[in-house]
């Protein structure tokens, strides 16, 4: 409805999250749901978890899917299962990632093994999923893209070299496919940083609290706010593709 001469706004229909079980992921699932998308919540190994997000999402028409982001095979079986069912896409959201913490001084530690999997699954993982579900994306209906990226790309610190350097090439490759994918698909990244979940093995809250206070918002990033940007991406900046978002109190100054 278009009222007063204010557009619309472009509110998916049908929309995908990888990584959804937890975290941003399922911040993000619940926050397009209450807007009336049908969401797909996409997992990997954590199905029980799935389920239960799908069942505390407002209004119906979402499922559970296993999305293993790291197996080509797997990511084509999903945009089947998802062309089967919906027959569209409207917004696909690559939340899913993994990362294996080595100091960055301690080269050796950093091996070939950790190295390879970290580019695989954060790096190679959201490629492969925008490659299947380009042809749903392009049924869809003001369709976008939103990449989970990371401040540690602009800032060279994270949780290992590997990570930090997938997550500057995830930045590179969303400006790459806003150009390809355009008009009609949008693309961003949101780069957080230092999100209170559980995704980086051992970190504690009190050590995202003395980060935290030394950053110009002073303030702990919520699984919620980067939620809150990736929404705005997809719904309101309709005028806008090939742009980072960061979601990081401030650090990147």
């Amino acid at each position: 409805m278009n009222v007063g001469g204010v557009p619309p706004l472009a509110v998916p229909k049908v929309s995908l999250v990888t990584g959804a079980s937890s975290g941003i992921g399922m911040a993000t699932a619940m926050r397009l749901a209450a807007m009336g998308s049908a969401v797909v919540v996409g997992y990997n190994s954590r199905a029980a978890a799935a389920e239960a997000v799908v069942r505390s999402l407002h209004g119906d028409g979402h499922r559970a899917l296993r999305i293993a982001i790291d197996d080509t095979a797997s990511i084509d079986a999903a945009a089947t299962a998802v062309e089967r069912e919906y027959g569209r896409l409207d917004a696909l959201v690559n939340c899913g990632g993994a990362t294996t913490p080595v100091p960055a001084n301690d080269l050796a530690g950093l091996t070939d093994e950790i190295f390879s999997r970290t580019v695989t699954v954060n790096l190679r993982g959201p490629f492969a999923m925008v490659r299947a579900f380009r042809p749903l994306l392009e049924r869809g209906s003001g369709a976008s893209i939103v990449n989970i990226s990371s401040i540690a790309a602009r800032t060279g610190l994270g949780s290992s070299l590997a990570y930090l350097a997938a997550k500057a090439g995830v930045d590179a490759l969303t400006v790459a496919l806003a150009k390809v994918l355009a008009p009609d698909i949008r693309v961003f990244s949101v780069s957080p940083a230092g999100v209170d979940t559980d995704f980086v093995p051992g970190r504690t809250r009190e050590q995202l609290q003395k980060t935290a206070e030394k950053l110009p918002l002073a303030h702990i990033t919520g699984p919620d706010d980067v939620a809150r940007a990736v929404v705005a991406c997809i719904v309101n900046l309709t005028s806008s593709t090939g742009i980072v978002v960061p979601v990081d109190e401030g650090r990147h100054l």
